[in-house]
């Protein structure tokens, strides 16, 4: 593709938020860092990492709920497949020559065929993939680690995550996750595993402690109601009233992340997953908040967080006493919405994380 139609195309078709590079002296690392093709936490992870003097750039692949966070979106979702193909080959054409470090999260690259990641090692690219949950979790071996209650997503086979992982780690050697919980599901086919916690922007939340005199507010929001649990909230939130335990509840669900925001902001207690085993960005947005977090957290993998973790476990089997006894607490609401909102300031904290990444990029 020529130059000039190349560069055409994308100012058309793609949607670019300019951010400002300007005192930037890039000492931490060599080169520019592309982090995509979606999610809230390419976006995050882009701005923690400007912060401390990387070029790195966000980039969403369509245009979906967190997109609009992204420094740059190519809307492929929105256009017929002629229009996907050549908006898409543009801006790898453009990208081969502006980044350096590729980091692909959610096991997922340009192409749907990941036949671009040979194009990126033949260009000596450095890349590492990012797994976050869904795409590397074989359902088998979560059960065999001490979880009977494992959920995935419908789309996401045993075959296809293996087959997936296996096309990744034949070009790229390192792979980023977020905790101890998908270890064995990666340390097989990737030479280097690194373990970087999720990154939240801990200053733009204000913390609202729950007040332990009004009546309760319960708050449920499943991205995929299988693999969170829903079902099992949903039970246990009817029998609850039955007995006649006075509480609300919202269960929050296709509602723009900002309006979702406000709900939880004024929440009492928020409900994250019930089937993984451990905690994601609700939880962690939560405890920004200063509100009490339920979570399943795996007894085997409580020792692998740093100290401290606040979240109190449930899982589908008990999210009916945990949630009952909890809101029979309302003392100690506050002292677990402080405690949360302290975890997550050490330990999920934007120079934290972007340090830990850092480090990473070094070796690849």
């Amino acid at each position: 593709m020529h130059p000039i139609s190349r560069q055409a195309i994308l100012k058309k078709y793609v949607r670019v938020t300019p951010f400002d590079n300007s005192g930037q002296q890039y000492y931490a690392i060599k080169g520019k860092v592309l982090l995509s093709p979606h999610g809230i936490g390419i976006a995050t992870l882009a701005r923690a990492l400007r912060a401390h003097g990387v070029h790195a750039t966000s980039c969403s692949l369509n245009n979906d709920v967190y997109s609009y966070l992204s420094d740059i979106c190519l809307n492929l979702n929105e256009y017929p497949k002629a229009v996907r193909v050549a908006v898409r080959n543009a801006f790898l054409e453009d990208a081969m020559e502006k980044y350096d470090i590729f980091q692909f999260r959610f096991g997922a690259s340009f192409t749907a065929d990941k036949r671009d990641l040979k194009l990126f090692a033949a260009k000596g690219k450095k890349m590492v993939v990012h797994h976050c949950g869904d795409e590397a979790r074989v359902l088998s071996v979560a059960r065999s680690f001490n979880n009977p209650y494992a959920e995935g997503r419908e789309a996401w086979t045993e075959e296809r995550i293996r087959s997936s992982i296996k096309q990744l780690s034949t070009y790229i050697d390192h792979v980023i996750i977020n905790d101890h919980e998908l270890l064995p599901h990666v340390e097989p086919y990737y030479k280097k595993v690194h373990i970087v916690p999720y990154a939240i922007d801990v200053q733009s939340f204000r913390p609202e402690y729950p007040a332990s005199k009004s009546e309760p507010v319960v708050v449920h929001a499943p991205s995929h109601r299988k693999v969170k649990g829903t079902d099992f909230v949903l039970d246990a939130v009817e029998r609850l009233k039955k007995e006649g335990l006075k509480f609300r509840f919202k269960l929050v669900e296709k509602v723009p992340h900002e309006q979702a925001m406000k709900i939880y902001q004024h929440s009492t207690i928020v409900i994250d997953q019930l089937t993984v085993g451990t905690y994601a960005n609700l939880s962690m947005e939560a405890m920004a908040m200063g509100k009490p977090v339920i979570s399943y957290i795996r007894d085997d993998l409580r020792t692998t967080f740093p100290p401290g973790l606040p979240i109190v476990s449930a899982n589908p089997g008990t999210i009916y006493e945990v949630l009952k006894d909890l809101l029979k607490r309302p003392s100690d609401w506050v002292r677990l919405g402080m405690e949360g909102r302290r975890y997550v300031e050490q330990h999920h904290n934007f120079e934290k994380v972007a340090n830990m990444l850092i480090d990473v990029y070094k070796q690849l």
